[in-house]
């Protein structure tokens, strides 16, 4: 029954939450909002990556929520009250409870909301799962290096990195690292791939990813594309070019979406 009112309730506040998550972000000198009743409080920044893995799993499992986006530049003191690192994401229940860092986010959402299970069920393959997740740090890294410094060498770095996910799920023999569908490692790796386009913009169409190299990962990235958690979040190309350029430039414009 519960899951039942949390799909309908999500549905029905879809369209406002599609709004909602491009609102000015909040800084030094604002008010919290007050949660809103029956619903999860994300606290967000919408170009991070790893904000919007919560995003992912939240509306994979179709689970109602609002956002806040917080200036991290300008950081209001009340959020320090909420999560004491500063950082997003970070989600804050009904009952005033806080949760945050990415991952573990993601593990608690996928416990307590067990409709449309993103971890796999068997220990070892939820094991190895979390081993790739892990390892993509170097992916992460690669990507950041390659922002700092556009040069062949850097972008090398990236494709090798990028090999190891393509024979892997070529190894797995499926469409998504989760099987036929999207799964956790899928959502947890998709916001660095969203942003692999932006880099062709900002660096005047220098990078080039070889299909032919990474068949498998090339054929899973227009994948994700199409699925609909993905589709809510996703910002396309030339607006995460700009953020990342005002990034580089050392004054990050947050608000590049907000009408």
């Amino acid at each position: 029954m519960r899951q039942w009112l949390n799909k309908t309730f999500y549905y029905k506040s879809k369209f406002y939450q599609l709004a909602n998550m491009n609102t000015k972000h909040l800084a030094e000198g604002s008010t919290n909002p007050p949660l809103s009743k029956g619903k999860l409080r994300l606290y967000s920044m919408r170009f991070c990556p790893y904000a919007q893995r919560a995003h992912l799993v939240l509306d994979a499992k179709k689970i109602p929520y609002d956002i806040v986006n917080i200036n991290l530049v300008q950081k209001p003191k009340w959020y320090f009250e909420r999560n004491p690192v500063g950082k997003v994401p970070a989600i804050e229940l009904e009952s005033g409870d806080t949760v945050y860092e990415s991952l573990i986010i993601a593990d608690y959402l996928d416990e307590i909301y067990p409709q449309s299970p993103l971890h796999n069920k068997n220990p070892i393959q939820k094991a190895k799962d979390r081993i790739l997740i892990e390892n993509f740090s170097k992916v992460t890294g690669a990507i950041f290096g390659y922002y700092r410094d556009m040069s062949e060498e850097k972008l090398e770095n990236l494709l090798k990195e990028l090999d190891v996910f393509d024979k892997e799920l070529t190894k797995r023999g499926k469409t998504f690292f989760g099987g036929d569908k999207p799964g956790m490692v899928d959502y947890m790796i998709w916001p660095w791939f969203e942003r692999l386009d932006a880099l062709k913009k900002i660096s005047d169409n220098k990078f080039v990813i070889p299909e032919s190299r990474i068949k498998k990962l090339a054929h899973w990235m227009k994948s994700m594309k199409s699925d609909e958690a993905v589709k809510v979040s996703y910002i396309d190309p030339e607006s995460h070019g700009k953020f990342v350029k005002s990034f580089l430039d050392g004054s990050p414009n947050y608000d590049i979406l907000v009408k």
